[in-house]
C-alpha cells in the first residue's frame, strides 16, 4: 500500500511540476503580451497624436484664412471711407476756396 501511496504522491508531484512549468510558460507569455500591448498602445498614441496635430493645423488654417478675409474686407471698407472723406474734404476746399483766400487776404491786410 505504501508503494501505491508513493506512486500516487510521485504522480501528483510530476503533475505539479508540469503545472508549474505551464504556469512559468504562461507567466512568460503574459509578460510578452504586456510588452506587445505597450508597444501597440504607444504606436496608437503616436498615430492619434499625429492625426490631432493635422486636424489642429487644418482648423488653424481655416481660422487664419477667415481672419485674413475679414481683415481684407474691413481694410477695403476703411479705405473706401477714407477716400470718401478725402473727396468730401477736397470738395469743401474747392467749394470754399474763394472764401478762404478772401479770409487769408483780409487777415494779412489787417496785420
Amino acid at each position: 500500500m505504501t508503494q501505491v501511496a508513493e506512486s500516487k504522491v510521485t504522480g501528483i508531484i510530476k503533475t505539479l511540476n508540469v503545472l508549474e512549468g505551464d504556469l512559468d510558460s504562461l507567466s512568460g507569455k503574459v509578460v510578452d503580451m504586456k510588452k506587445q500591448l505597450n508597444v501597440k498602445t504607444l504606436s496608437e498614441i503616436d498615430a492619434l497624436l499625429e492625426k490631432i496635430r493635422e486636424m489642429a493645423t487644418k482648423e488653424a488654417e481655416v481660422i487664419i484664412n477667415a481672419a485674413k478675409e475679414k481683415a481684407n474686407t474691413e481694410s477695403v471698407k476703411i479705405t473706401q471711407k477714407g477716400e470718401s472723406k478725402l473727396a468730401e474734404i477736397e470738395s469743401n476746399v474747392n467749394s470754399n476756396f474763394d472764401d478762404m483766400v478772401k479770409y487769408v487776404v483780409s487777415t494779412i491786410l489787417k496785420a
